[in-house]
């Protein structure tokens, strides 16, 4: 079975960047799994939470019913603080990452760019360090080797993508996005999208920006291909798992 792995920063990451493609894939038959390094329990919209513990746990509950509309195989929340990946010690992140990257065996990883996506955010930009890392290291035994026990070896994903698109956010600080390298059409999974998004009941003053954001757009995702195992020139793809080998 083909795996894909997606890694974030905060619960509403998943759906909002990439939940076309992980309903859309998993459709295909493939496993997928989603890692949220944080729970978001730092948010400006608090959906009623007295305290940041309180909002975690609420997001996490939302991270869930999220990843059950869009059918995702594995998600997975670590509880780095939200706000501060930046400050994190890195080796340890990257180690955590890693570890899953070993564990799950994904064909294919996504992310954020290092611009942070769309809305620029520094724990964006952190999670596609750490997940960029990851999808280097854990190919390597010189790389976190206590890991490698009780059957669990080195791994080496085919692809990296990061999420990208055609502008950013209005109002934000500039960013700079990846040039796109792959356009998914993901078809009525959009409304999909939209309905995992709303599933972050926490987040509901984001829902109409976001959703006007989206059909903008139209149905479709795009991805920046940032790392292959295939060298040579890059053509425009319409299938994260082109070229992929099983």
């Amino acid at each position: 079975m083909l795996r894909m792995m997606c890694v974030t920063a905060h619960p509403d990451d998943e759906s909002a960047d990439f939940g076309g493609s992980l309903r859309l894939y998993h459709d295909r038959g493939v496993e997928t799994c989603v890692l949220c390094l944080t729970t978001g329990q730092a948010a400006s919209h608090r959906g009623g939470a007295l305290t940041d513990s309180d909002l975690g746990a609420m997001r996490r509950r939302e991270f869930s019913a999220a990843c059950e509309i869009l059918k995702v195989s594995r998600p997975e929340m670590l509880n780095y603080p939200d706000g501060k990946l930046h400050r994190q010690d890195l080796y340890r992140v990257v180690c955590d990452v890693t570890a899953l990257v070993r564990e799950f065996r994904p064909h294919v990883m996504l992310t954020m760019g290092p611009e942070g996506s769309v809305t620029g955010h520094t724990d964006h930009s952190m999670a596609s360090v750490f997940a960029t890392l990851a999808f280097e290291w854990a190919g390597r035994s010189n790389r976190y080797p206590d890991q490698l026990n009780d059957g669990i070896q080195p791994h080496r994903p085919q692809k990296l993508y990061y999420c990208t698109a055609d502008a950013p956010l209005a109002n934000r600080q500039p960013i700079t996005l990846s040039p796109m390298t792959a356009t998914i059409a993901i078809g009525d999974y959009l409304e999909t999208k939209i309905a995992a998004f709303q599933a972050h009941v926490s987040q509901q003053p984001l829902w109409s920006m976001f959703e006007n954001n989206v059909r903008r757009r139209g149905p479709i995702e795009t991805y920046h291909l940032a790392a292959s195992v295939k060298t040579g020139a890059v053509n425009m793809e319409t299938d994260l798992f082109a070229g992929v080998v099983e």
